[in-house]
């Protein structure tokens, strides 16, 4: 059985933007809808309002003179003179993940109303729809709101606003509506409607910026460029743009599907908000589950779109114009772990946007880079913290581009598109691993160290710091495996093969710990929310039961430890529990990563205690994660979770169900998961084992799988 249709559903308007409202998102634009009865308001995003410009001056200002921040682009409100003063007792608000169309509903004076709304990517516009079953006329107006302060304009059925932000970047935004029936009047600042039997709306907003720093960032003046796009979208009838939207967006959506088992009829009808409540009473709740792994990908498909900009901490959207950490591109996990899911979950093209943003923000951090490790420095690394005009703030985060890089290697490892590798990928991959050439440092016994690191967020700054050893170690195997497969650079090859053998290797501390400094100083009381020293389990490849299990049992200890075992050393033989009274390792993108490294160790009832953390502590209402305050990271992030218990592919046996916890095991099935070399695995297993699999690919391959523990030889189904 497969869920078809998962749907986020609540039974009252929302009332607050972050726990309530819910989103919708073209890639570039996006809303979050409130759901109003009487009014109805919608706040907009596009993905490159920024403040602020590429220059840093020892501050993280959030202002338009330094780092800048994430900005609010506007609000749009629809208000109606008539209908119910109160909620109706039929009223439904509606998040279908499968369309992303979202949907309000309610009955009066015997009359059902429903509303309409979606982002449309083949439209490059919001599309909102007033209708009800008989027509009624309404009468009610329409307001523009600019989120920067620039003045609006209405003439004819148009509001608009087009300004200029104090950094130069220009940014404009236009709603057209069209009406059936009555009229429409323009007063003052606002569009009156007058006995409209419905109404339909189309929004758009852009701005100048241009991912170029050649070009200083800005490009053509965004007015012309929407208003060209809402022409060509108010040509087409409403069906039309329901059906390309339904097109589009389903067929990313619905390459994978999953079925964890059956919940319960009477908990299945409840509104989301409440199953939430019920489910962190300890609740079973398979479906919202389900409905969170397919969350994640709806978020990313919203928010990330090939030619546009990655998915930042809020993903799009963002109301406010100083959000917490400038809702930027934070590189020591939480832009990685945004996308984590984009190649697994089959959702490749989705990943492009961070190869195009690593791409354009490559030479101002090459400036960067020289200025601070010297001129003759070659490659590039970034500070912690980055926003989209090549601006690096707060802490260096040293190995950042090399974590860059990884993305860099797998989106080739799972699609196998050798024209990208050639022309994108392996450019990244060879210059990070030239930087670290000139930057790595030489210990008296010839081991190799990353001098001056950091375990991100906590501890001495100091040589070696395992996070960064692990990182430049998957660097440099993610190059040797990119050059072997381009045929290319043999001498190099063999240079980088030499540098990896010699970098200071991972170590076992006194407890049995995996050591997450040089000293063996990591304390078993240690919560931080942080895990950096088992990157080399996940989302790196460098620690395996299979291939290292004395450092694989190492790092069991340590993450026991973080997780706040209540015996970490294992001396009095408890069982693994968690210490829910203790904050700092209650984090929305701690949960996701743990459960990623639990399901690589086999761990696979440990892995569920993290999906079932994360929806009991860091959850709100509208299933956005809250770290505190809300990011998304963890929303992205669970979904990989999910597809690294049901199918791994790290190592040379791609293996089925590998840490499928008791809650799954009863009966389930997933189809479309991807497995790198570009392989779709579709999969059912009944009481812990696998009943049916096939695994589909472009052209003939013969690969390992690892079927209920016995490895096999089977030959791909060949689907173009």
């Amino acid at each position: 059985m497969i869920l078809v249709n998962p749907t986020l559903s609540y039974r009252a308007p929302a009332t607050r933007w972050e726990s309530e409202a819910l989103p919708i998102g073209n890639g570039r634009l996006g809303a979050m809808l409130f759901g109003g009865i009487g009014e109805d308001h919608i706040q907009f995003n596009e993905q490159s309002l920024w403040s602020g410009d590429n220059n840093w001056d020892g501050a993280y200002q959030t202002d338009d003179h330094g780092f800048g921040a994430y900005r609010n682009f506007g609000d749009l409100f629809v208000t109606f003179t008539d209908g119910p003063k109160e909620t109706p007792s039929d009223y439904r608000r509606m998040l279908d993940i499968t369309n992303g169309i979202h949907q309000t509903s309610f009955t009066h004076n015997d009359e059902y109303f429903f509303r309409l709304a979606f982002a449309s990517h083949p439209a490059q516009v919001l599309v909102f729809r007033y209708s009800s079953t008989i027509g009624v006329p309404r009468s009610g107006s329409v307001r523009l709101k600019s989120g920067q302060g620039a003045s609006v304009t209405a003439r004819g059925n148009e509001l608009f606003f087009d300004g200029v932000m104090p950094n130069g970047l220009k940014h404009a935004a236009m709603v057209r509506v069209l009406h059936r029936g009555g009229k429409l009047s323009v007063e003052g600042e606002t569009l009156v409607f007058s006995d409209c039997e419905e109404l339909l709306l189309l929004l758009n907003a852009r701005t100048s910026y241009k991912p170029d720093f050649a070009s200083n960032w800005r490009g053509e003046a965004p007015l012309p460029r929407l208003t060209k796009e809402l022409n060509a979208a108010q040509k087409k009838p409403y069906s039309a743009l329901e059906e390309a939207h339904i097109k589009d967006f389903s067929g990313l959506m619905e390459r994978t599907k999953l079925w964890l088992g059956q919940t319960a009829p009477a908990i299945w009808a409840k509104p989301t908000d409440e199953r939430l409540k019920l489910y962190g009473k300890g609740g079973s709740d398979p479906d919202l589950e389900v409905t969170l792994f397919y969350y994640g990908r709806y978020l990313l498909a919203s928010s990330s779109r090939p030619g546009g900009l990655p998915a930042n901490l809020q993903g799009l959207w963002n109301e406010s114009n100083s959000p917490a950490w400038a809702s930027d591109y934070h590189n020591n996990i939480n832009l990685q772990m945004n996308y984590w899911a984009a190649e697994t979950t089959n959702l490749s093209e989705c990943h492009e946007p961070l190869m195009d943003y690593i791409v354009a923000q490559a030479e101002p951090c090459r400036i960067a880079t020289r200025k601070a490790f010297g001129e003759k420095t070659r490659g590039w690394t970034a500070r912690t913290s980055q926003n989209i005009f090549g601006g690096n703030g707060w802490e260096w985060n040293i190995p950042a581009s090399a974590w860059y890089a990884q993305h860099a290697y797998e989106h080739f490892a799972f699609t196998q598109d050798k024209a990208y590798l050639k022309k994108t990928g392996y450019p990244i991959l060879k210059e990070i691993c030239q930087y670290w050439e000139d930057h790595l440092k030489r210990l008296p016994d010839g081991s190799l160290v990353a001098p001056n690191g950091w375990s991100p967020e906590h501890g001495p700054h100091e040589d070696g710091v395992m996070m960064d050893q692990q990182l430049i170690w998957d660097l440099f195997q993610n190059y040797l495996d990119a050059a072997k497969a381009l045929g290319v650079d043999t001498d190099y090859q063999a240079k980088i093969a030499d540098m990896q053998s010699k970098l200071a290797p991972n170590k076992i501390g006194k407890w049995g710990q995996l050591q997450e400094w040089q000293a063996d100083r990591d304390d078993p009381k240690d919560t931080h929310r942080h895990t950096s020293h088992l990157f080399a389990v996940y989302p790196g490849r460098q620690i395996s039961q299979e291939k290292t299990p004395e450092l694989a049992k190492a790092a069991i200890k340590s993450l026991r430890a973080r997780c706040n075992d209540y015996d970490p050393m294992g001396e009095t033989g408890k069982p693994f529990t968690v210490d829910t009274t203790i904050g700092d390792s209650r984090r929305s993108w701690t949960w996701p990563w743990r459960a990623c490294v639990w399901a690589r160790l086999g761990e696979s009832e440990r892995a569920y205690i993290s999906v079932r953390g994360l929806l009991t502590y860091n959850t709100l209402p509208n299933l956005f994660a809250n770290h505190p305050p809300f990011q998304l990271d963890g929303n992205f992030g669970i979904s990989a979770a999910f597809a690294e218990m049901l199918l791994q592919s790290h190592t040379e046996v791609i293996e089925l169900l590998p840490a499928l916890p008791k809650a799954w095991a009863k009966s389930g099935s997933f189809t479309g998961l991807k497995a790198r070399g570009n392989l779709t695995v579709d999969c059912t297993w009944k009481d812990g084992k696998v009943i049916g699999f096939e695994i589909s690919s472009p052209k003939p391959a013969t690969v390992r799988v690892s079927v209920s523990g016995k490895v096999e030889q089977v030959k791909a189904t060949v689907r173009r």
